[in-house]
């Protein structure tokens, strides 16, 4: 049996929206949620001036430290290249449904890596989904890269995301040597400890179609980021939420930025310095939104733990050793059983 794409639930002209896409009480946004927060934003071009790069340091580690997000700015992708990535996602999904078809990934989530169209990328065991539709591909190194499973359509998708991949990673090598120096290592500290060289980056595109109760969904549940790092990209329309100060608050759009999200890999390099953000998405009920998020990882089975160099009789380690693979499997165990707690309740 075919999944029931959101897109397709979406364009169907229902006025309600099915049972499995509806919240329970408790988690649903509230009137308050609603009120935009402007998360911290951070000039990166500052890092290459002498008198603005201790005050720019200070600016990331205190952010990842209070927030665990962070948006920049004066990031040296282009506007103009911004436009051409959103073009290429938004002529995706506007592709007829048997064209999109064509990439769906049938064998589904993985421990290892997924690559293909799809949905339900985040579903609970209790049956409920987020309101989303998603393409998910490896991005780099370009020995993991298969561009059998980027999309054909449009023409351009290939062009436009292989060189948003390259800036976004300069970007990520400028904040991983940030993050290096403001724990007080060695520029390539933080780097090496993930991989060096084979840093994976994978790019999920997810498309949240107008949805017609958009206070009783979610576009994806209320999560962390498995990852070192997120580099996101969203189109115009807010949905973005951090849980902050024990209450749900959105990030405010600011034109031509990058929001930076700490992971959970991170964290455990840090020992606990910075925080994995928690997060979640909105939806509207007249607008589509998308986001454009390249994911950094350590290779699958690379072990990760916190960095011996901040580990001493007063701080102890806060977190286990172990590989992405290994992460994966107990994190998934874990939500599963938490789940399963809450559907009980």
């Amino acid at each position: 049996m075919a999944t029931a794409r959101v897109q397709a639930v979406s364009l169907s002209g229902l006025q309600s929206i099915p049972s499995q896409f509806v919240r329970p009480v408790y988690e649903r946004p509230t009137l308050e949620t609603f009120h935009e927060f402007e998360i911290p934003v951070i000039d990166l071009s500052s890092l290459e001036v002498d008198e603005l790069r201790e005050k720019t340091l200070t600016e990331i580690g205190r952010a990842s430290q209070e927030w665990g997000i962070f948006q920049v700015v004066n990031h040296g992708i282009s506007e103009a290249l911004g436009e051409r990535l959103q073009a290429a996602g938004r002529e995706f999904f506007d592709l007829p449904q048997e064209e999109k078809e064509a990439y769906a990934n049938l064998e589904g989530v993985t421990d290892d890596r997924f690559e293909g169209y799809g949905t339900k990328l985040k579903c609970t065991s209790d049956g409920r989904q987020g309101w989303s539709d998603f393409y998910f591909h490896t991005l780099w190194p370009p020995s993991l890269t298969d561009f059998n499973r980027w999309p054909k359509h449009p023409s351009f998708y290939r062009e436009v995301t292989e060189e948003y991949g390259r800036r976004v990673l300069r970007v990520v090598d400028k904040l991983l040597a940030a993050f290096s120096i403001d724990l007080g290592l060695e520029k390539s500290t933080v780097k090496d400890a993930l991989g060096g060289e084979n840093l994976e980056m994978e790019l999920k595109i997810n498309f949240y179609p107008p949805c017609p109760q958009p206070e009783m969904a979610l576009g994806v549940l209320p999560h962390t980021d498995l990852c070192a790092l997120t580099v996101l990209k969203p189109n115009d329309v807010p949905g973005l939420q951090i849980f902050k100060n024990n209450e749900w608050v959105t990030a405010k759009y600011v034109p031509n930025t990058l929001i930076i999200h700490i992971g959970d890999q991170l964290q455990t390099l840090s020992n606990g310095r910075y925080k994995s953000v928690l997060h979640r998405t909105l939806v509207s009920k007249d607008k589509v939104r998308m986001s454009w998020p390249v994911f950094c990882n350590p290779p699958l089975d690379l072990v990760v733990g916190p960095l011996k160099q901040l580990i001493d009789k007063n701080n102890p380690p806060l977190f286990d050793a172990m590989t992405l693979r290994e992460f994966k499997q107990r994190k998934k165990a874990k939500a599963s059983k938490l789940s399963s707690s809450a559907g009980r309740n």
